[in-house]
This record gives structure tokens, sequence and C-alpha cells, in this order.
């Protein structure tokens, strides 16, 4: 039996990305047989299938993804046919600190992602769905979701009546957002655009600024709260970690998520020192943080905002949307359209 597979070309270019047909894999002892029902994207997917990120051609590319296990290997004891999983992005990650060992393989970067109607993977590389979410719904979880619900819970440890500054509107910060909001925070958003602004403020956020007519919006929200945010989560990098310090109080919470603006940044150290902040960087998650996020998930009542869903069939086109950031919240794949 054949499946669809998608697959960076060599040199890994957007326009080499293709889908194809291969023969669909067989399960082995250890392994589980996954049928990909739903694909979401983040900045990473599209640094891979555009060449900025080293990875092999002929990847298939993506790290989060949602399906049902179809078949079982000798020796699995934690899953079963018909139960719903969705990726882990360090699949060696399993719990504790960081580490070169359990962060060097990455799901859709050096090994194969989820970008394939049927993949096998070892038992351990995948974690339950939360209960009544849809695999659209729950695909955009293993990156932005949980990265978002460490940035708040597992860092900042974000209480009730603190305040919370959110970048843009992509999948991390409006995952924020609504986490933030579910927990009695104050939210303050920047974004771009009137119409994005008035989308913010309709999932609660209590204060937008536009960056692009305000450029020195760190300073501004500072004013806003009479001394800064308790907690920035800092999605951009090096064009915006200059204003998030600004923005953020004295001994406060800065967590970098993201570096959607670049790799190298300059910052102005003394601001940093003054302000006594904590400035902490966090790459995704482990297999027991986004065992944690799940349970998380059934004390609030908070669904992902879904910009627009593709076909397999058009995953090129869909990060070409997700890189002219134009979109509102995840994208995702849909692998039961084509």
């Amino acid at each position: 039996m054949t499946v669809a597979i998608a697959r960076v070309g060599a040199p890994p270019t957007l326009e080499s990305l293709v889908v194809e047909t291969g023969e669909e894999p067989s399960v082995g002892p250890g392994q589980i047989k996954v049928r990909w029902r739903a694909l979401s994207l983040n900045f990473h997917d599209y640094a891979v299938a555009a060449g900025l990120m080293p990875a092999d051609g002929g990847r298939i590319p993506v790290s989060d993804g949602a399906g049902e296990v179809l078949e079982v290997g000798d020796g699995v004891t934690a899953w079963k046919p018909g139960d719903h999983v969705m990726s882990t992005f360090f699949p060696d990650w399993i719990d504790g600190e960081p580490t070169l060992e359990t962060t060097t393989r990455v799901l859709g970067d050096s090994v194969d992602g989820c970008a394939a109607e049927v993949s096998v993977l070892p038992e351990g590389w995948v974690t339950r769905m939360p209960e009544g979410w849809s695999f659209q719904e729950a695909a955009t979880l293993p990156c932005a979701g949980v990265s978002a619900w460490r940035a708040l819970y597992d860092i900042a440890d974000l209480q009730p009546g603190q305040s919370v500054l959110v970048q843009g509107s992509g999948g991390v910060s409006i995952f924020a957002l609504q986490f933030a909001k579910a927990t009695g925070a104050t939210v303050y958003a920047t974004t771009s655009s009137d119409e994005k602004a008035q989308k913010l403020r309709d999932l609660g956020a209590d204060h937008v600024v536009n960056y692009r007519t305000d450029e020195t919006w760190g300073d501004t929200v500072r004013d806003l709260t009479e001394g800064g945010v308790d907690l920035v989560v800092e999605v951009g990098g090096p064009d915006t970690i200059g204003q998030s310090i600004a923005a953020c109080r004295y001994g406060g919470h800065i967590v970098l998520v993201g570096l959607l603006t670049g790799m190298d940044a300059t910052i102005f150290l003394p601001a940093l020192m003054y302000k006594q902040q904590r400035l902490r960087p966090l790459a995704c998650a482990s297999h027991a943080h986004q065992e944690q996020f799940v349970e998380f998930l059934s004390t609030v009542d908070v669904k992902p905002v879904i910009d627009r869903s593709f076909a397999f069939s058009e995953i090129g086109d869909a990060l070409g949307h997700l890189v002219a950031g134009k979109h509102f919240g995840k994208i995702t794949i849909d692998l039961e359209k084509d």
C-alpha cells in the first residue's frame, strides 16, 4: 500500500518541497504506526524546508502532528490501536533538564517529521491528545501550545493579578494570551494592524499597542503599567528584545521563545542588569512537560485559534502563508482533505 509523503529537496528550498508517494512503513518491536490526521506549522518548519536550518535533502519535515495509532509492535504497552496521540518536538527528551543528548534530535529536522500520511515511530515519541480535542486542534499543541504554557507557568510561575506582554498574533502569543487570561492576569499585546488589534481584544487582551506606529512600544507598555509587566513572552528576538527589556518591570521575567526577526541580537546589557530582570530562553518541552500540559488543558476553557487549514498537497502554499506573516493564530494541514 502506498501513502503520501512530503520531502524537502536537495538543496532544500521551499520550491523543492514535493509531495510524493511511497510504500507504507512496517512496524517493528517497540514501535507504533500512526496515521497523521492533522499537522500544524511553525517557523522552524519553514526554516527547514527553505534551507535556513541544516537538514538533509529528502527529509520529511514538520514537527507537530496529531493522529491515530493504527498498529503497535511487539513489546509496546503504552498504546493500542485507536489511541489518539500527538508528536513531541524533542523525541529523546523524556524528563528532567535538557542535555545535548536529549535535544540533539528534532522531529522534522534531524530526523523525519510528521508530513506523511503514515509514520512508524518509537512508542515514546508521542503523548496522548487532550480529551475532547479534534485532530486539527491537538496538532497546534506540541510546539506553540506547550511553549506558551512553559513560559507562563513552568518558568515564570504566573499568578492571578499579574501582568503579561505578548507579541504579535502567532501561535505562541495567542496561546499565551488565552492561558494568561484564564489565570486571571492582565494582558498587554503588540500588533501591526488595527484589524489584528481588535481580534486580540476579542480574545481578551486588555491593552493593545501597534508597534508599526509606536516605535518605542516598550516604553508605552511600561508607562501603561506604571513600571512594567511581570512577564514578557518574547518571540521576536533581535528586533524586539530591547523593547521587551523596557516593557518589563524591575525583577521581572523575559522568556525568549522565538527568533522571528533573526538569529543575532545586540542587547544593551546595563538596562538588563540595572533592572535585574530574569532573561530565560526555552526551546519547546520534554515528554513530561507535554503530559503535564495536557493535564493543564483539562482545567481551562481554551481552544486554539486556527487561521486557515490547507490540504496536504498544499503544504508548500501553507508554508508560504506562514512566512508572509499575515496569519492570525495557527496554520494547519488537514490530511483528510485530499
